[in-house]
């Protein structure tokens, strides 16, 4: 389908406006995809998004560290960290470089969640599987076009 047929509007001010309505709706249904996939865990997107940062990083982060790698910077990053922790799948602890900060680092139990769901990356990856490899990289330059016009 197209966006006029999905959104039931055939008239857009002019080929921006209608990419634009486009992007946030396209958003909107892959973000709803991605819920359903991480919905068996009981994982939330920001959740998830926080684990691959843990596991992705050498050195435990504290929290202002992970919310500047997120892909969703308004998350109250404290907050979910707080309820991985409460999961068993984070860990927290005092930093040795700075006593006034926590640090967090991926549990054992974090690990295995995230060897679970890299067993179905290709599930992950049929979100948008309708578009080739080539495809998607033209779309990847196009997005970073348009965040580095500004």
């Amino acid at each position: 389908m197209s966006i006029d047929k999905d959104i039931h509007q055939s008239k857009f001010r002019n080929e921006h406006q209608r990419a634009f309505v486009n992007l946030i709706f396209t958003y909107n249904w892959a973000t709803e995809q991605l819920k359903q996939f991480l919905l068996p865990e009981d994982l939330t997107m920001q959740q998830f998004n926080i684990l691959r940062i843990l596991r992705g990083s050498e050195t435990p982060l504290s929290t202002l560290q992970i919310r500047e790698r997120m892909l969703d910077k308004m998350s109250d990053t404290s907050r979910i960290v707080d309820r991985l922790v409460m999961k068993g799948l984070a860990q927290k602890c005092v930093s040795k470089a700075d006593k006034r900060l926590v640090d967090v680092t991926i549990s054992p139990a974090g690990l295995a969640l995230l060897a679970r769901l890299d067993e179905k990356n290709e599930e992950v990856d049929q979100i948008i599987g309708s578009i080739t490899s080539e495809e998607a990289a033209e779309l990847n330059r196009l997005l970073d076009k348009i965040r580095n016009s500004r």
